[in-house]
């Protein structure tokens, strides 16, 4: 199945504001991302018809399995990656966006054996 970049970065954002937050709502994904509410509005009209999004009549946004999975994905990718990338003496702000720009891109096998590497390497679980 192939989803966007821009989704995957919309459901990441969700899972990461949630994790913060407790709640999500479309003003929090739009400062998140730095994107404009009505964008962010239909992005997330998008992914509820997509199923990966449910939104309560508050406004309340949470993933659904489909879009958990895809946000946990994507967000193992960007944590491990820039834990590498400051290990390999990176900024951390830098480490963050080459992060944001492999994650979408590197494929499974690649990054299988890349985290297995940093495991042996780093001494991490990740």
């Amino acid at each position: 199945m192939h989803i966007y970049e821009s989704a995957e970065n919309y459901l990441e954002a969700i899972l990461i504001i949630q994790e913060r937050r407790g709640s999500v709502r479309s003003i929090d994904i739009a400062n998140e991302l730095n994107f404009s509410k009505p964008s962010v509005s239909v992005a997330m009209k998008k992914l509820r018809e997509s199923g990966y999004v449910e939104m309560d009549a508050d406004g309340s946004i949470r993933l659904l399995p489909a879009g958990l999975a895809i946000a946990e994905h994507i967000y193992e990718r960007h944590r491990m990656l820039t834990d590498f990338f400051q290990w390999l003496g990176v900024d951390a702000e830098t480490a963050a966006a080459d992060a944001c720009k492999v994650e979408h891109d590197l494929s499974d096998e690649t990054f299988r054996r890349l985290k297995a590497h940093v495991q042996v390497v780093m001494g991490q679980k990740n």
